[in-house]
């Protein structure tokens, strides 16, 4: 069991000298040209000054560096975190003490004891949305129920892949006395599961949030039962061989060190050839690997070579059985970036059985 002192969550920001302040009659450039400098700033009278500023630091950004490209965007946003994470807000009494701030729930559960520390105002802006998608609920169009993902868990804002998995447990004919989910995240995979009648799948996650969540989602009711959860790596304590393993993957190579959230994002050199070693080991004779993946390194030039194809090429321990892929849906007309690629992005879901 995850305890709440367990997960993750930003760290208070330490600074040993007083800090310079923006409000609304501040000189923005001035500003700017000191974050530049790497210098802190503190968002000292209301909320709204904060989101003031970094829309003029979005601005300073675009006179200085191209967004186009899905490279390009990379910089794009390496740039504006740098600069975003020196603007700070100061929490006291588990509230953000600024005017006209919104309330949000994760202070009072993250930080407990924590009387007054200081936090980046994009932290602030995550968990803000954070809270909003805990406490509204977030609908998926393969569950029933509405999904309360935890604070620092990634769950889908997309569902094609989710309608793949769908379709394939719908035409599924192998057993179902067990799965395994590698990955499980905020669990909307192995709620799918359970809903098509598997008697128990065993999940692992190597975020502390996704396994803490999914257990206070699940609290005691029957899913606790049917749910089993270990915060671990790839399969984690689960060495008992099963008929279905289900991985969704990270779907882009890692380009720098990962954070906690970027786990679920980026993959690393050895990610997909420890998880078919041990994959290989744990699958019945009869079994099914499903992944889900997508094309998504490829038309963005951020891979040349396909995790799953390359596995395959290999010929000495999984082959193809199916895969079955959808078209991605447009970017919407709102969005400022250029994303043309999403035109042939397509989501895969992979099924491999033994050689």
């Amino acid at each position: 069991m995850i305890t709440a002192q367990e997960v993750n969550k930003p760290k208070p920001i330490v600074v040993g000298k007083q800090l310079k302040s923006f409000q609304r009659n501040s000189d923005v450039k001035a500003t700017i040209e000191a974050l530049k400098k790497g210098e802190y700033i503190l968002i000292s009278e209301f909320y709204s000054d904060g989101l003031t500023l970094l829309e003029e630091v979005q601005k300073d950004i675009n006179l200085r560096l191209r967004n186009s490209s899905f490279k390009e965007q990379h910089s794009y946003r390496a740039e504006y975190q740098k600069l975003s994470n020196l603007v700070l807000l100061e929490i006291v009494d588990q509230e953000l003490n600024v005017k006209k701030s919104p309330s949000i729930g994760w202070l009072e559960k993250l930080y407990p004891e924590q009387d007054s520390f200081l936090l980046t105002f994009p932290q602030v802006q995550g968990m803000n949305s954070a809270w909003q998608w805990h406490d509204k609920g977030v609908s998926l169009p393969v569950l029933r129920n509405k999904l309360k993902p935890y604070y620092g868990t990634y769950f889908p804002t997309r569902f094609e892949h989710l309608i793949l998995f769908e379709n394939f447990l719908n035409h599924y004919k192998g057993e179902k006395k067990t799965a395994i989910d590698v990955g499980v995240g905020c669990g909307v995979l192995s709620l799918q599961m359970i809903n098509h009648k598997f008697q128990k799948v065993f999940a692992t996650d190597i975020n502390p949030n996704a396994i803490f969540g999914l257990q206070e989602y699940m609290g005691t009711t029957k899913l606790s039962r049917k749910i089993e959860l270990d915060c671990a790596n790839l399969f984690g304590k689960w060495e008992k061989q099963t008929e279905l393993i289900v991985f969704n993957p990270p779907w882009l190579p890692e380009t720098r060190e990962l954070e906690n959230m970027d786990q679920a994002i980026y993959y690393n050199d050895t990610l997909f050839e420890d998880f078919f070693t041990e994959a290989k080991q744990r699958l019945l004779p009869d079994g099914q690997i499903v992944l889900i993946f997508s094309n998504l390194a490829q038309i963005t030039k951020m891979a040349k070579v396909h995790p799953i194809e390359l596995e395959l090429a290999k010929g000495n321990r999984f082959q193809l059985e199916s895969c079955f892929k959808k078209q991605v849906k447009s970017a919407s007309s709102k969005t400022k970036r250029d994303q043309h690629w999403r035109d042939l992005e397509e989501v895969e879901l992979w099924v491999l059985k033994h050689i």
